[in-house]
């Protein structure tokens, strides 16, 4: 083991040196019954995995399925035994990762939209410009008052991340954001 890498217990330290970790995007079908999520999310900080973005929601009402999307970051072989060890887990009926599908269909990435709320709080110029700059980034106002708004923003990660950057110093106060839903293109069921 390499000198400058201290062992914690996960995954991420087993790897050889020249695997550079990766984002990749996952899409798990799941019996939508009670613990399956917690048993999902205790795989990964079990292994010490980390979890950027996790969206669930019922997907199949009739079948009582549910899609679970996890972003996640990890070397080719940690991303690997993320997958295979999901797919052990039993209530799983599917394991998909979106990024590897896409780059098999010559795509970049899967599609990858976020939902946010941001509430700004100012008045005067301050109020115009927030509105402004909303327009410009096609946010809805969806609850204002004569002291602040409520912004709804739907878009790539990038678009949301950047909106609530640009809205800062005009007064932000809080976020909330809904963690991404993927899917990929084409007319393939997942």
């Amino acid at each position: 083991m390499n000198a400058h890498l201290q062992p914690t217990g996960s995954a991420y330290f087993i790897t050889k040196d020249t695997a550079k970790p990766e984002t990749h995007t996952l899409s798990v079908l799941v019996d939508n019954e009670p613990g399956v999520l917690a048993r999902v999310i205790g795989l990964f900080s079990g292994r010490g995995y980390n979890i950027d973005s996790l969206t669930v929601s019922e997907t199949e009402h009739e079948k009582h399925l549910s899609r679970i999307t996890i972003v996640t970051r990890g070397t080719p072989h940690v991303l690997e035994q993320i997958k295979n060890q999901l797919e052990r887990i039993v209530p799983v009926h599917r394991v998909v990762d979106l990024t590897v599908v896409a780059h098999e269909r010559g795509q970049d990435r899967p599609l990858v939209r976020e939902l946010a709320m941001v509430k700004v709080v100012g008045t005067g110029d301050n109020r115009v410009e927030a509105l402004r700059l909303a327009d410009a980034f096609r946010a809805q106002v969806i609850d204002a008052n004569t002291e602040h708004f409520i912004f709804e923003l739907t878009g790539r990660v990038s678009k949301i991340e950047q909106f609530i950057a640009i809205m800062k110093p005009l007064g932000v106060v809080e976020v909330c954001r809904t963690g991404a839903a993927a899917m990929n293109r084409g007319p393939e069921k997942m």
